[in-house]
């Protein structure tokens, strides 16, 4: 994993792009320096439940500051899922208090309000800020996804998280849409009552 840089450099990523349901969450977080043990801080993609949850907590007790920021299915639907995460990216910068030296943002795109953002393409598997920030808000996302699924048990969200899945996609034709469904989503809105 490359990314070795000096001063306040902040790392962000989000989770939940692709569901339709929920909110998408970002993370930013800041280092003033790379711990010479990483712990395995890699994309969260890579690593299991257990393993990020481990890691949550390790970077929450040890970065300089965590910032999380979402924006709900309702802002989704309102904005489009492009500037609903670019939205969330730049409250998860705002939330951590600090104006850091860097920015590094997990993609194709910076933050244009933001001239110290820089996009890295598949940044969350090369460096360790971006990664770190992945873990963060996969945690941050799932667990809001966790408490939709007590609210709507039908839909599974605990194992499916939001995304469409065959099981997902059958319990929205069965059952209809629920509040925190992405209505302008394909999958979704054909079951809109109009």
């Amino acid at each position: 994993m490359i990314c070795r840089l000096t001063g306040l450099v902040g790392g962000i990523d989000e989770a939940g792009r692709g569901p339709l349901a929920g909110p998408v969450v970002s993370s930013c977080v800041v280092w003033n320096t790379v711990p010479e043990d990483k712990h395995g801080v890699t994309d969260s993609k890579l690593l299991n439940e257990k393993e990020r949850v481990g890691l949550f907590s390790w970077i929450m007790d040890n970065a300089l500051s965590v910032g999380i920021g979402m924006a709900t299915h309702e802002e989704i639907d309102e904005l489009n899922i492009l500037n609903a995460t670019i939205l969330s990216m730049e409250r998860a910068l705002e939330a951590t208090g600090l104006d850091p030296d860097l920015i590094l943002v997990d993609g194709n795109r910076g933050l244009k309000n933001y001239p110290k953002a820089r996009p890295v393409v598949g940044g969350d598997r090369k460096c360790f800020f971006m990664a770190s920030a992945s873990i963060i808000a996969k945690v941050v996302r799932d667990r809001a996804m966790d408490a939709y699924d007590r609210i709507y048990p039908l839909y599974c969200f605990k194992k499916n998280k939001g995304y469409p899945t065959k099981q997902h996609r059958a319990a929205i034709k069965s059952f209809g849409v629920t509040p925190v469904h992405r209505r302008t989503f394909k999958g979704v809105k054909e079951y809109c009552v109009r």
